[in-house]
């Protein structure tokens, strides 16, 4: 399925507190361009991490050479390698020099599907290789690390500019169901914000 192309949304977007634009990326579209490759999915779940004062946060320890897209102008792409293994996709939110962003964790995919379970399939370093069709399409893109897999989101589109081609946010009109808040998962500290924001009973979603 191929979709119309629909414009970025505008720095503006992200120029917010990071819970409301946590709260507005739910039923938005992230886009991915790699080779003449279209990649894309609803956004169905997400994280935010907010400041040094955030233990959780990568900019809890204050400005290193890793955390500097989060001190930068908002809009921008925040991509690290986790555990050495996994790449994490984060949009910064607020205005420069205010540390934060938010991390997207699942996608409803749309577009690009058969090259997702592809990519999917491939054996990579903590992964051994699986059969693509047994991959369910609802879980291509659930959970960060599968989601960047699937989309080809690597180290190299850490800082790209979310309002431009590469890499981007679209707003399709789409309109999301309930929207539940719980605290974020998979870390040890700071799990007592409720800054983890999914679409209700969503199967792409994580289940805790």
């Amino acid at each position: 399925m191929r979709m119309r192309r629909a414009a970025s949304l505008p720095r503006s977007f992200y120029d917010r507190p990071t819970l409301d634009v946590a709260r507005d990326l739910l039923g938005k579209v992230l886009v991915h361009e790699r080779r003449g490759v279209r990649t894309s999915g609803v956004i169905v779940e997400v994280e935010a991490y907010i400041g040094e004062s955030d233990p959780a946060c990568h900019a809890a320890p204050g400005p290193t050479r890793r955390n500097a897209p989060m001190y930068g102008e908002p809009g921008h792409a925040y991509v690290y390698l986790n555990y050495g293994i996994h790449s994490m996709v984060n949009v910064v939110t607020e205005s420069a020099g205010s540390p934060a962003a938010v991390l997207i964790r699942a996608l409803d995919p749309l577009e690009g599907i058969s090259i997702m379970r592809r990519r999917r399939g491939r054996a990579m370093k903590g992964r051994r290789r699986v059969a693509a069709a047994s991959i369910a399409t609802r879980a291509l893109c659930k959970g960060p690390g599968n989601l960047t897999m699937a989309m080809g989101i690597t180290l190299a589109d850490n800082r790209l500019d979310l309002t431009g081609d590469r890499l981007r946010i679209e707003d399709h009109g789409l309109r999301v169901s309930v929207i539940d808040w719980s605290p974020r998962i998979g870390i040890r500290v700071g799990t007592e914000h409720p800054w983890r924001a999914f679409v209700s009973d969503h199967p792409a979603v994580s289940r805790i």
